[in-house]
């Protein structure tokens, strides 16, 4: 049960972290500021000053984002030498970006009645528990189906390990960001497709730098990607990957 403390006509005093801090007017700065009182943790603070009135909550201290800070450091590819390297962060930005895409490619040309913002969102949240597993190459992952099973138990836990960093009041609303089995079906598809696509677009730049260790790689995802059932995939693979191995100089057009 949280305590409310409800300070009515407070004068000269004002609420720093969770502590009242009694203005010295000795001083006649309004910078310097001498304890009045501390209050617990958990403690909800009502405060009054001059007609208008300030709610502040103490909650505990979420480490949050510092974890998904650190996703710049988890490296994907883990197995393969790496002409480019590249990080979790990067990656999910590049896959949010191109589901959001195939959401409103699907809603436009396809009678699609997708959410591209919601999916856009969960998809920038899609390898967060990287975080805590580390990036597990898929040729280990998918090596028998023991390992499998035993790394999504793993990638679960670590899914509500990161959604129990979060204040109480904030786990509904990144449920559905952070546990995998909360995503409507719909929306888990496109970020399926996406991730595909950002990984067949890895290993295309990987291939012209010259390093053929993801020439296999290469022909598996190409395979899945020409064999699947939805429109805004193929569509998008026509008309924005063929200019994606251009380079400025190419890109840019020419007087």
């Amino acid at each position: 049960m949280k305590k409310f403390y409800n300070l009515s006509k407070v004068t000269n005093k004002k609420l720093i972290g969770d502590k009242i801090w009694q203005l010295n007017p000795v001083t006649d700065s309004h910078h310097r500021f001498t304890q009045s009182k501390a209050w617990p943790n958990d403690a909800i603070v009502i405060i009054r000053f001059n007609h208008s009135t300030t709610i502040m909550s103490q909650s505990f201290s979420s480490s949050f984002y510092a974890y998904l800070s650190k996703l710049r450091w988890i490296k994907r590819w883990g197995l393969k030498r790496n002409a480019h390297d590249e990080n979790v962060m990067e990656h999910s930005w590049e896959v949010a970006v191109i589901a959001h895409a195939l959401a409103l490619i699907k809603n436009r040309y396809f009678d699609g009645d997708l959410d591209a913002n919601a999916i856009a969102t969960a998809a920038l949240y899609h390898d967060a528990s990287e975080v805590i597993t580390g990036d597990l190459p898929t040729p280990i992952k998918y090596h028998s189906p023991s390992i499998l099973k035993a790394y999504k138990q793993i990638e679960q836990q670590a899914e509500l390990e990161l959604l129990n960093l979060l204040p109480d009041a904030l786990q509904t609303d990144y449920q559905a960001l952070l546990i995998h089995s909360q995503l409507p079906e719909e929306h888990s598809n496109i970020i399926k497709a996406a991730d595909r696509i950002a990984a067949y677009l890895k290993c295309q730049a990987e291939l012209k730098a010259g390093n053929g260790e993801f020439e296999i790689a290469e022909q598996r995802i190409a395979e899945q990607i020409k064999n699947t059932q939805q429109p805004e995939v193929r569509f998008f693979m026509q008309t924005f990957v063929p200019s994606c191995g251009l380079a400025l100089d190419d890109l840019i057009p020419r007087n």
